[in-house]
């Protein structure tokens, strides 16, 4: 009766990578119970994460063929438009969340195109936009940038609006840090940069004022929902943004800090269903209304139980 923090199910975002083919289940070896499906193995996933009490899903591609400008990310018959559309057919009061970036789709694994050996920040926006445009044509209730691009947030909203799709909903990465916990995600959704890294445009680890000012940014131009990513190294700033801007705050446990507890489990080194509960209870005490995990489904079914 007296516990201050609580955590339900319907808070939980559920990020699921989708690839091309039918019956397609293949388990990403640095990142256990997590796997890259078929569009068909996506639906059933999703019916059953929603059976658990999990009511929604950020959806990243894996295209089978990638370039230099990334053109599958909007193609109308990639892997992640079609998920959105089977996943309407099947279930249609799943929410369906969408990651916008190049990233996966750019033959170099940047996330925008480049110019010498560099990101360029306006072309790429424009192109983010495009994909977004055809997430929302497809069937999305939320586009995620991903990208950290400047600007980006705003030249989405007002292309979406410009084509009719004022209800679709932009969850911005506001505060992305160029972090070491994403090691595991470049594996299952195959985006290593080939070269290089991504300090020109993720932040950098030290700063947390940047943070607040770039969240201050999105929000101007049209965010509904900001985003800190990763989240257990960075509470602090979860925290600060929650009390700033008083903003629907969502935060992602992202695949590092997934994969580091599944690695010690295995080992025995700690209480697995225990570490997951303390982990995710301490992302929303610092704030997060919404929190993405790999564990979404096994922290519902834990629960529920009780």
């Amino acid at each position: 009766m007296v516990r201050e923090t609580r955590l339900s199910p319907d808070m939980f975002l559920y990020p699921l990578f989708v690839c091309t083919g039918h019956r397609q289940r293949r388990e990403v070896t640095s990142m256990p119970g997590v796997f890259q499906l078929s569009v068909d193995e996506v639906v059933k996933e999703a019916a059953a994460a929603k059976a658990d009490g999990v009511l929604g899903v950020l959806l990243f591609g894996l295209p089978d063929s990638k370039d230099a400008t990334g053109s599958a990310a909007w193609a109308a018959d990639a892997p992640v438009q079609s998920a959105i559309r089977a996943l309407k057919q099947e279930l249609p009061d799943l929410l369906v969340v969408t990651d916008v970036c190049l990233c996966e789709y750019t033959s170099h694994g940047h996330c925008g195109l480049l110019v010498d050996g560099e990101v360029v920040n306006d072309a790429t926006v424009e192109l983010l936009a495009r994909s977004a445009l055809s997430h929302a044509a497809a069937g999305a209730d939320i586009v995620a940038p991903s990208d950290m691009m400047d600007g980006r947030v705003g030249y989405i909203r007002r292309a979406l609006d410009g084509a009719g799709f004022p209800q679709v909903a932009i969850m911005s990465y506001a505060a992305k840090y160029c972090s070491a916990f994403y090691g595991p995600f470049r594996d299952a959704a195959d985006s290593a940069p080939a070269f290089g890294d991504r300090r020109s445009h993720q932040m950098d680890p030290a700063n947390v004022e940047e943070a607040l000012r770039e969240v201050a940014l999105d929000i101007e131009e049209g965010a509904d929902i900001v985003m800190v990513k990763p989240a257990m190294t960075y509470l602090d700033v979860i925290a600060r943004v929650k009390a700033e801007f008083s903003m629907p705050t969502a935060a992602y446990h992202v695949s590092g800090e997934y994969a580091m507890l599944k690695a010690a489990a295995r080992n025995g080194w700690i209480d697995e269903p225990r570490a997951m509960m303390e982990t995710l209870t301490a992302i929303r005490r610092a704030g997060a209304d919404i929190i993405i995990t790999y564990y979404a489904r096994e922290a519902a079914r834990l629960l529920s139980a009780h």
